[in-house]
């Protein structure tokens, strides 16, 4: 079976800068996200020896070990994508993602309810977490939510689309303990190409999902 894999950055350390320093991402993402995949593959490890002696004295522990490592891995690597150094603004049809936009506008009001929403659910995480714009596939509309901790909200199957890291190691060597001022410079490098597409892709699969017996 596969394991997880660190992935590469689609840009080197100082390209969103100044709106997150070097610094901050290097250890983020050479550090951190990889300490996920490697407690990510660890557990998987620890699971088949359970299965294999057939002992299971360990099973919350491991179950909720995996799903802190695994879903901290793929929030992360939605996160790296979603930010670009030439990213930012509102969302229009000229910049190729007027579907996206349009889908904004209908589920929240107008791009400005979105963004106040999101940044204040991001912001107000209490203690660790993320801020997530999400698509949900049983009305088909996007959501904001927050993730606690690593913990995935899987019940309600949405897809996470853009991604606000809120933890402290993603703004505290540069932005202290002000998580708000960090939250409003992410609006600066979003990479809108990118969500659009994780937007369609969301929206095809939910469409498989239903048509499917």
């Amino acid at each position: 079976m596969a394991t997880y894999t660190l992935p590469e950055l689609p840009y080197d350390y100082s390209a969103l800068a100044p709106v997150i320093s070097p610094e901050i991402i290097e250890l983020h993402h050479d550090k951190h996200h990889a300490a996920y995949v490697k407690g990510a593959n660890d557990t998987l490890e620890q699971l088949a020896e359970a299965r294999d002696k057939d002992q299971w004295g360990n099973i919350n522990g491991l179950e909720k070990n995996l799903a802190f490592h695994l879903s901290g891995h793929i929030l992360h690597s939605i996160y790296w994508h979603n930010m670009t150094g030439d990213g930012g603004g509102e969302p229009l049809e000229k910049d190729g993602v007027g579907e996206l936009a349009d889908a904004i506008a209908e589920s929240f009001g107008s791009y400005a309810k979105f963004k106040t929403q999101l940044t204040k659910a991001a912001a107000t995480t209490q203690g660790s977490g993320w801020g997530v714009l999400a698509f949900e596939p049983v009305t088909g509309r996007l959501i904001v939510e927050q993730i606690y901790d690593h913990q995935g909200n899987v019940g309600q199957g949405s897809v996470p689309i853009l991604v606000f890291d809120a933890w402290e190691h993603a703004f505290y060597l540069q932005y202290k303990n002000q998580k708000v001022d960090f939250i409003e410079a992410m609006w600066l490098v979003v990479n809108w190409q990118d969500v659009a597409k994780r937007y369609t892709s969301a929206k095809e699969r939910a469409n498989t999902l239903l048509l499917a017996p």
